[in-house]
This record gives C-alpha cells, structure tokens and sequence, in this order.
C-alpha cells in the first residue's frame, strides 16, 4: 500500500529535471534531489526545501529512503510502499519488467515520459505527461505530477505511458525526416527555406518542427533546441522493436533511423553524441549537395495565425 506524499526523490537534473523538480518546492513538497553533475545539485539546494543526496563529494543512496515517492531517470530503491516515477524515454517491455522486479520488493513502479506543446515548457511547468501503471497510484501521484506538468494523460496499465511516447516521437521523426527531406529539394529547386516553414505553418503541412525547433533552431543554426539526436535515434530503436512486437510490419522507423544515423556520422565523433537534433541537416545537405539558408532572425508567428487556426479547429 503506498503511502501519502510528502517527501520526493528526483533523480536526474537535466535540461527536464532541473526545470520540471523546481516546481515541487513551490508546492510545498520536500525534495531530495541526485545528480552526477555537482553543480547542478548545488543550484537546486537553494531552492527552500530542498536536501542533496550527494554528501562529500559521493551518492548517499540512503538520503531516499525516507521518500514517499521517486522520480527519476533510474529506479532506485527505498522502503516499501515507495512509488518510482520513471520519466525517461524507454522500452515498454522493460518497463514491466523492471515493475515486476521492483514489485518483489514491495515498490510501485509508474511509467511518466515526457512530451511538450513547445520545446522548455518544462521550465513554465506546461509540459505533458504520459502515465502508466494502476489508476489506484495514478491518482495518488497526480498532485504531484501536477506541479510540473499541464496536460496529465493515464495511458492505461504499467508501460502505457512509454508505449505513448516512443508512438509520440517515432511521428516526430517522421515530420523531422519528411521536413528536411522538403528543405533541401525545394532549396534546390528555388524555394526559400524560410518562405517555405512560413507557407508550411498555415498549410497542412504544419508540424512540431516548422512550428519550433526548425523554424527557431534548425534554420538558424542554433542547432540548441534541447533535444538531443542521439536520443531521437535511440526512440527509434524502441519503435522498431515495439511495431515487430505489436506483430505490425513497418519499414518506416528503420529508414528515419538509417537517416539519422547518417546525419550523426556526418557530424563525426565524439560531437554526435551530444549533437542537438535539430543538426541533422547536416545529413540532408551532404546527401543533397546544397547548405540550406541561413535565416538571420527568427520571426514570431502572428497572433492571427493561431485565432484562424483554432476557429476552424473548433468548427461545428
């Protein structure tokens, strides 16, 4: 039986966790907080109730075993009646697995990964969360996931939630691939790449990445959206085994793989590894023969744009 939430554990301050884990405090949660990167660690022990599990220097996997819940990239361990959030991009499989394990010793395992209307709505606590597992412990933990997040969906049981994100990010590859695919052979043909993510986002062409991370960071090139490619690459991988899993054959999450694979040997090593995914063009313009335009100034999207698209939304 879990317990009330009171004390929290997040494990895993990146770009996500630093921003998303402040909100806690704000709320009136205790937090105990990990990371490999000290630094880190040291900003979020100024928050007001807020404890490190990093004493000396060294992880002092103890500091959580007074934790009533644990949100993190790794599941660890504490007292049972404990409930682990993981918030990474996982196999779903795994995920029952690692819930069967965690259950032998009386620990609660949800599913939560992350997705967002807009790149670091993690930092405004707008971003939305997937979750699996039992409802019981979904709605034990929803006052919690409610201070970092906005839009809170209960996928169903254990594994649920990263089913609903590797699908949610195997359809952004897709608009990724199908973009820059668009980019290069409209650049070569005469097309302003610019003029073209413009004419895209009041089109049905419209997707995450004409709307944010090209049309800010990829035609900039910025390339500093967040999100990093190996990890795009990774999902993938997840995607592959869950479609031959599910017994559907597909060969798209193969080929947006094999192509983003391709963009991170053009970028070379060891940058690749931390490359943002945005830096895939490089990929594109190798295979095409052409660099894609630089736009000098992002420009923001009207207002209007948005009150003509919800209108027509929201038609009857």
């Amino acid at each position: 039986m879990a317990r009330p939430i009171k004390t929290i554990g997040y494990i895993g301050l990146g770009n996500a966790g630093i921003s998303m884990s402040s909100n806690l405090p704000k709320n009136g949660y205790h937090l105990v907080v990990h990371d490999l990167d000290a630094e880190k660690v040291q900003r979020a022990t100024k928050w007001q109730n807020t404890t490190s599990a990093t004493i000396s220097g060294s992880y002092d996997p103890s500091a959580f075993e007074k934790c009533d819940a644990i949100i993190t990239m790794l599941a660890h361990g504490g007292i049972p009646g404990t409930i682990v959030v993981d918030t990474s991009s996982s196999s779903p499989f795994d995920t029952k697995k690692l819930g069967e394990e965690l259950a032998s010793h009386k620990l609660i395992l949800l599913d939560s990964p992350i997705t967002q209307t807009y790149m670091h709505a993690t930092d405004d606590g707008r971003s939305t969360l997937m979750v699996g597992g039992s409802k019981e412990h979904f709605e034990l933990i929803k006052p919690v996931l409610s201070c970092m997040a906005t839009y809170i969906f209960h996928m169903g049981p254990l594994g649920s939630g990263h089913a609903m994100k590797t699908l949610n990010n195997y359809i952004m590859a897709s608009s990724i691939c199908a973009l820059s695919d668009s980019l290069v052979t409209g650049q070569k043909y005469g097309l302003d790449p610019q003029q073209m993510i413009d004419c895209l986002n009041v089109g049905t062409g419209v997707n995450f990445p004409t709307m944010d991370t090209f049309r800010r960071d990829g035609l900039t090139r910025r390339f500093d959206s967040g999100f990093g490619l190996a990890l795009l690459v990774k999902d993938l991988g997840i995607t592959e085994d869950f479609m031959r899993y599910s017994e559907f054959e597909t060969q798209l999450p193969g080929v947006l793989r094999r192509y983003l694979s391709h963009s991170m040997d053009v970028i070379g090593e060891p940058r690749n590894k931390t490359a943002d995914h945005t830096e895939c063009i490089r990929g594109w313009e190798e295979r095409s023969g052409v660099e894609l335009n630089k736009t000098e100034k992002v420009r923001d999207i009207p207002q209007e744009d948005f009150e003509h698209r919800l209108a027509g939304l929201n038609r009857r």
